[in-house]
C-alpha cells in the first residue's frame, strides 16, 4: 500500500492497481472493483466480477491493497461458473417461493451448466419443473440486488436454525473460519463464498433440464434428496443453441444406441455395471483389441496375461488397502486365505517383473495387458458402458531407468496420439497432474517425476496445463482428453509415473556399475477401458462406425427369392476379400429391406434384382451417400477397400 505526497497531507490512503495487464494507477483505498473498471473505462454490461491478483471476486468488492484486476465475463472458465453458480440461488430461490417446504442443501456450477439438491417429500415432476423454471424467469426480471453479507459463525447456525434449514446448519457447523459469508436476493439469502453476478436480472436465459434423486453429500447411508439440473446462458440464442446440442446428445446416447444396434445390454439377473457384450459389439470390442496388441507388438511391448483375482496381501503391500479400499469389493476367504478382485493389473506386472534379476541392459521393459479389472461403483453413478463395475483396461506397465523417463513417456506420448488418431479423434488436451494432499514417497522423488513429465511435454512440443494436486497417491500423472464430434472432452488417455510401488515390492537391477537400482515404473493407458471407449466411439459416430470398426460392412438385399443364390455368390466373394458380409433374405419388400440397412447404420448395401443377377452385378448404395450405380463384385471389393486404410491401420511410426 503506498501513500501518495499530497494525500498524506489529508489522510487518504491510495492503492496502486493494474487493469487487464496495463499500468498502475493510483486510486483510494476502498475504492470498489466496479468503480475502478468504470473509473478505466471499462462498463461493460458482461462483465459482472472479477480477478483481483487472480482470485475471482464480486464487482462490489472494496479494494485496500495494491494489486492487479480482471474483468471477468461469460467467456471465460471463472465466468461461466460465476454464472451459472448465480443461477442455481435463483432457482433455489424459485423452488422456495413455489415450495416452500423444501429445505436448500448446495448448488454448485457444473460443466455446461447446474444443479441443486433439495430436501422434499417427493421427487420433483416436469409439472414442477415447469412452474419453478416460470417463478425463475419472474425473479431474473425483477432484477434483485444480490448482495453479500458476512457473519459469525454462531449468528449463521442460529440465523439458518430460525429457517428451519437443518443442511445449512450441519455444512456451517464444518467450517473452520470463525465468519462465514451469505448472499441475499429479495428475501431470499443462501451460505455461499460466492462470488456472484451484482443482480438477478444479469442472468438472461435459463432452462430448467431434469430432476433426479441423490444423496445427501453422496453416501447412500445418508438421506436422499431431489436434485435439479439447469443451465443458463447470457443469450437465448446461444440457450437455444444448447439446448439444440442436448437433443443432439439425446439422439447418441451409447445406451439408446447400443440397444437399437443390439451391440450391448446390462441386466438386472446379471448385476449392475456389468456389460454383456453381444455378437455385433463384440465383433467390435475384437477389431479394436487386435489393433491395439497388433501395434503394442510394433512398438516393444510384450503382452501379459494375469489372473481376476489375487491374495489380499498383495494390495495391501501394494497400497491399494491404504489408498484405494471404498473402490474395492468385500475380499473372499478361499482355503482360510483371503483373496480381493483386482481392481488394478500393475501388482501382477510388478510380480513377473520379480521373477527374473533384471540387468541395466533389460530397461526398459513395457508388459501390456488387456486386463479385466473390478471396481465397486455406487449405484447412483453408474451410467451405461461409462461408469462400470467390471471393465477392460488397455494398461500397460514400463520399467526403466530413471534416465529414461523423459524418453519413455514422450514415446508414450507418440504413441497415444497415433492410436486415437486411427479411431477418428483430432483434437486434445494434455494436463499435467501433481502431488495430491494424500499421497506417498518423499517429496524430492515427487518433485524428480513431475520435472520428468514436465520435460517430456516440453521435449514433444505439446501444449498442456497443470492440474494441480490431481495426481495419483503414488506419483505425478499426464492425462489426455479427447474431443468428441459435439466438442464434449473426454478424459481416456493417462501415463503415470510410480517410484513408490517399485520400492514397496521390492525391484531391482543391476546396474552399469554392479551396484543394484531401483527401477522407475510407468502406468499407462491410452484408451482407458474398453467399455468406456466404445461408449465414446458410439456416440462419437452416433452408431455409424466407420468402415473398418463398422460389425458388418456390406448388406446383399436380393429383391426376389430368385436372387438368393447369386447373392450368397457375391457374398461368399466379399467374405474370401476379408470383409464382413451378410444377406438378408427374408421375404419382405426391398424398400423395407434398405430402410433396415440404413437404420443399422450398414456403411454399404447391395442390391440385386433380375438384371443385376443376369449381369453378374449389384446395385452399390453407400450410407449417408445414397446411389453408386451398378458394379461388378470385384469393383465392390476395390470400393470398401479404398475405404478401408488397411495399410496405414496395421502401420505405425516405430517408437523403439
Amino acid at each position: 500500500m503506498s501513500i501518495s505526497t499530497e494525500a498524506s497531507k489529508v489522510g487518504v490512503v491510495t492503492i496502486d492497481v493494474s487493469v487487464s495487464g496495463g499500468k498502475a494507477k493510483s486510486f483510494p483505498s476502498g475504492i470498489t472493483a466496479r468503480e475502478v473498471l468504470q473509473q478505466c473505462g471499462i462498463d461493460r454490461p458482461d462483465v459482472f466480477a472479477v480477478l483481483v491478483d487472480k482470485v475471482p471476486m464480486d464487482l462490489s468488492t472494496p479494494l485496500t491493497q495494491n494489486g492487479s484486476l480482471e474483468p471477468i465475463s461469460f467467456s471465460s472458465p471463472d465466468g461461466k461458473d460465476i454464472y451459472r453458480h448465480s443461477s442455481t440461488h435463483i432457482m433455489a430461490q424459485a423452488v422456495k417461493d413455489v415450495f416452500p417446504t423444501a429445505n436448500v442443501t448446495i448448488g454448485p456450477a457444473i460443466e455446461e451448466g447446474f444443479f441443486y439438491d433439495f430436501a422434499f417429500e417427493r421427487p420433483f415432476t416436469p409439472e414442477d419443473l415447469e412452474k419453478i423454471e416460470a417463478r425463475a424467469h419472474e425473479i431474473m426480471k425483477a432484477d434483485l440486488p444480490i448482495t453479500r453479507l458476512e457473519m459469525s459463525k454462531d449468528e449463521a447456525i442460529q440465523f439458518f436454525e430460525n429457517k428451519k434449514e437443518v443442511f445449512k446448519v450441519e455444512i456451517i457447523k464444518q467450517i473452520e473460519d470463525d465468519r462465514v459469508s451469505l448472499y441475499q436476493q429479495g428475501d431470499f439469502v443462501d451460505l455461499c463464498r460466492g462470488p456472484h453476478v451484482s443482480s438477478t436480472g444479469q442472468v438472461k436465459a435459463l432452462k430448467l433440464l431434469s430432476s433426479a434423486g441423490a444423496y445427501w453429500r453422496g453416501d447412500e447411508r445418508n438421506p436422499m434428496l431431489q436434485r435439479i439440473y439447469g443451465t443458463s446462458f447470457p443469450t437465448q440464442s446461444e440457450l437455444d443453441d444448447h439446448l439444440a446440442n442436448l437433443e443432439e446428445i439425446k439422439r447418441r446416447d451409447h445406451r439408446k444406441l447400443g440397444k437399437e444396434l443390439d451391440l450391448f445390454s446390462v441386466q438386472d439377473e446379471i448385476g449392475p455395471g456389468l456389460i454383456l457384450w453381444h455378437p455385433k459389439g463384440a465383433m467390435i470390442r475384437l477389431l479394436i483389441e487386435n489393433f491395439w496388441r497388433e501395434q503394442h507388438l510394433k512398438n516393444g511391448y510384450e503382452l501379459v496375461y494375469s489372473p481376476h483375482i489375487a491374495r489380499l496381501d498383495l494390495w495391501k503391500t501394494s497400497g491399494h488397502m491404504d489408498y484405494y479400499r471404498d473402490n474395492m469389493f468385500a475380499p473372499m476367504t478361499v482355503e482360510g486365505s483371503e483373496y480381493q478382485l483386482k481392481p488394478m493389473n500393475c501388482p501382477f506386472h510388478i510380480m513377473v517383473y520379480k521373477t527374473h534379476l533384471r540387468s541395466y541392459r533389460d530397461l526398459p521393459i513395457r508388459y501390456g495387458e488387456l486386463g479385466t479389472v473390478y471396481r465397486y461403483e455406487r449405484s447412483g453413478v453408474l451410467h451405461g458402458l461409462m461408469r462400470v463395475r467390471g471393465f477392460t483396461q488397455d494398461d500397460a506397465h514400463i520399467f526403466c531407468r530413471p534416465d529414461q523417463i523423459e524418453s519413455e513417456v514422450r514415446k508414450v506420448l507418440d504413441f497415444t496420439l497415433f492410436i486415437l488418431r486411427r479411431f477418428g479423434f483430432t483434437e486434445f488436451e494434455l494436463y499435467l497432474s501433481t502431488r495430491p494432499e494424500k499421497a506417498v514417497g518423499a517429496l524430492d522423488k515427487w518433485e524428480q517425476a513431475t520435472e520428468a513429465l514436465e520435460s517430456a511435454l516440453k521435449g514433444g512440443g505439446f501444449s498442456y496445463k497443470i492440474d494441480p494436486g490431481e495426481g495419483v497417491f503414488y506419483g505425478p500423472k499426464i492425462d489426455l482428453k479427447i474431443r468428441d464430434a459435439l466438442g464434449r472432452a473426454w478424459q481416456c488417455s493417462t501415463v503415470q509415473i510410480d517410484f513408490n510401488n517399485p520400492e514397496r515390492f521390492g525391484l531391482t537391477y543391476v546396474g552399469e556399475d554392479g551396484k543394484t537400482h531401483q527401477p522407475i515404473m510407468i502406468h499407462r493407458a491410452l484408451l482407458g477401458s474398453i467399455e468406456r471407449f466404445f461408449g465414446i466411439l458410439i456416440e462419437h459416430y452416433a452408431g455409424a462406425f466407420p468402415t473398418w470398426l463398422a460389425p458388418v460392412q456390406a448388406k446383399i438385399l436380393p429383391i426376389t427369392d430368385k436372387q438368393a443364390e447369386y447373392a450368397d455368390q457375391v457374398r461368399d466373394q466379399l467374405r474370401d476379400a476379408g470383409f464382413r458380409v451378410e444377406v438378408d433374405d427374408r421375404n419382405e419388400k426391398i424398400g423395407l429391406k434398405i430402410r433396415e440397412a440404413e437404420k443399422g447404420k450398414i456403411p454399404y448395401m447391395l442390391v440385386v434384382g433380375k438384371r443385376e443377377s443376369e449381369a453378374k452385378q449389384v446395385s452399390v448404395r453407400k450410407r449417408s451417400e445414397g446411389d453408386l450405380g451398378v458394379m461388378k463384385a470385384q469393383e465392390v471389393i476395390d470400393l470398401i477397400g479404398n475405404d478401408m486404410p488397411l495399410e496405414k491401420l496395421t502401420t505405425s511410426s516405430n517408437h523403439e
